[in-house]
């Protein structure tokens, strides 16, 4: 295959990060990546790690003149949130991206992109590679299962680092260096149900074209989620037609907000017209409410199939009265940091199966307090209507530190170079660094990262003259000798 990305840079940046997109990594698929990453360190004769977990790091020793500067950590994480149009036919768990080039920026045809983290990992391999930079002792540290709750940094060894700086390369707009981030979990919610056989006609109901997003950083913007909005409509249309579930799914990953969602269900036999009817009237006062954000929504109505008996009445009714009884999205705003979302929820996947139903929620706030009575309701709601919630997978809020000589000597570069003074903010989305803070003492860190727009979405495009930017930035920032 042609390479896309050729002759971008005079660095290697974007050749790593187009050898990167050619293997599968979704979140704990990380071997091949992982792999790709010890294969560079044995080739250039680095040390490295590799562990259970397949997280890697990899040491290249300080340059002359550079042995008693303070180490610097380079991190990021090697797995992506793997999404894709409804019309994409690509398996992303077994082929490469498409990346094709549109003006200043790169993108993959129907599906993610991976600059979620994959930049961070090709600004360390080249920068690694580049054997004229000159930089202190370097540590890059990549991590799994960032996507889904951390846990490649949970469970790393990073007892052989000597760094206590650190520039986390995992966030998307340039000039903007993140300070602190929010905490959070994984809540779980799985409903036995109780199926039936009965007359009728199976019917499928499938919600397309929704924008989707991060459900940290874009879940502020009030954007549809595939899976209520689905539920939403079913129960609106069960008010007027008997209507039973067979099967519902949406989403696939909880820290994505849903853009599509699909259900089959058993109506009466000939009416699928007037189901098609109730439905449309549905969709358009919902086009009406999110033609700002989801413009391009689209229902679509079709005869269906199943060999699974259709839920009881009873049992449909719990299952959406559970789906839309259950908070989802913002659920509280910053008082402290105007725009900062503080405290939130989305759920990101929904199946109803001959298993039952289980909904998967990326819970996050900023305020550690806040977290449990909210996690405590959707327990609560769960247990009313039979069902189970499961909280797992906390992780700390990165808190804000008032001293950081890392953050000033960048702000000093940053203003040498550009200009302009680089903004210092918080995040309503989960970065590493918080986990990492505890694992080694005193350390100083930030997150960083160039222009990265709609990821976690098929639209994820990358800047190229961003990139090139912030590669020039950090180069400078690991040839500080402060």
């Amino acid at each position: 295959m042609a390479r896309v990305l050729r002759g971008l840079a005079e660095n290697k940046v974007f050749d790593y990060f187009e050898d990167l997109t050619q293997i599968p990594r979704p979140s704990y698929q990380e071997k091949a990546v992982s792999d790709y990453l010890v294969a560079f360190a044995k080739e250039h004769g680095f040390e490295y790690y590799q562990d259970q977990y397949y997280n890697v790091i990899i040491i290249k020793e300080a340059s002359e003149g550079y042995e008693d500067v303070s180490p610097i950590i380079l991190q990021g994480h090697m797995d992506m949130v793997c999404e894709k149009t409804h019309d994409c036919p690509k398996d992303m768990e077994k082929e490469g991206l498409d990346l094709y080039l549109d003006g200043d920026f790169i993108r993959a045809r129907g599906t993610t992109l991976g600059g979620d983290d994959g930049i961070a990992v090709a600004y360390a391999l080249a920068i690694l590679d580049d054997d004229s930079l000159k930089h202190p002792r370097l540590e890059f540290v990549c991590t799994t299962a960032e996507e889904t709750g951390m846990d490649g940094a949970f469970g790393i060894d990073v007892s052989m680092l000597k760094g206590h700086k650190l520039l986390n390369i995992d966030s998307e707009e340039e000039g903007v260096i993140l300070a602190s981030c929010a905490g959070g979990c994984k809540a779980e919610i799985h409903m036995d149900t109780e199926r039936a056989q009965a007359a009728g006609e199976c019917i499928a109901l499938k919600l397309t074209g929704l924008t989707g997003g991060h459900s940290g950083v874009e879940i502020h913007k009030g954007r549809a989620n595939g899976i209520h909005l689905l539920a939403r409509v079913l129960l609106a249309v069960s008010k007027k037609m008997e209507l039973r579930l067979i099967t519902m799914s949406g989403g696939s990953k909880n820290n994505a907000i849903p853009n599509r969602a699909a259900a089959q269900v058993l109506i009466p036999a000939g009416q699928q017209a007037a189901f098609a009817a109730l439905v449309e009237e549905q969709i358009k006062g919902a086009k009406s409410e999110y033609i700002v954000t989801d413009p391009d929504l689209t229902a679509n109505v079709c005869e269906s199939d199943s060999s699974l008996a259709p839920l009881t009445l009873a049992a449909s009714k719990k299952v959406l009265a559970l789906i839309l009884a259950e908070p989802n999205g913002v659920q509280r705003m910053s008082t402290d940091i105007e725009g900062l979302t503080e405290t939130s929820l989305n759920l990101g996947i929904c199946d109803l199966d001959e298993k039952g139903l289980y909904m998967n929620y990326a819970v996050r706030t900023s305020v550690a307090s806040a977290l449990e009575p909210l996690t405590d309701k959707m327990v609560l709601i769960a247990q009313s209507l039979g069902a189970r919630a499961d909280i797992s997978g906390r992780y700390p809020a990165w808190e804000y530190v008032r001293e950081s000589a890392l953050r000033q000597d960048m702000a000093s570069i940053y203003r040498e170079m550009f200009g302009e003074e680089l903004k210092i903010e918080a995040i309503h989305a989960g970065v590493e660094c918080g986990i990492l803070a505890g694992k080694i003492d005193h350390l100083d860190a930030i997150s960083m990262g160039p222009n990265i727009y709609d990821i976690h979405t098929p639209q994820e495009h990358l800047s190229i003259s961003s990139s090139k930017r912030m590669y020039d930035f950090i180069v400078r920032v690991i040839a500080c000798r402060d």
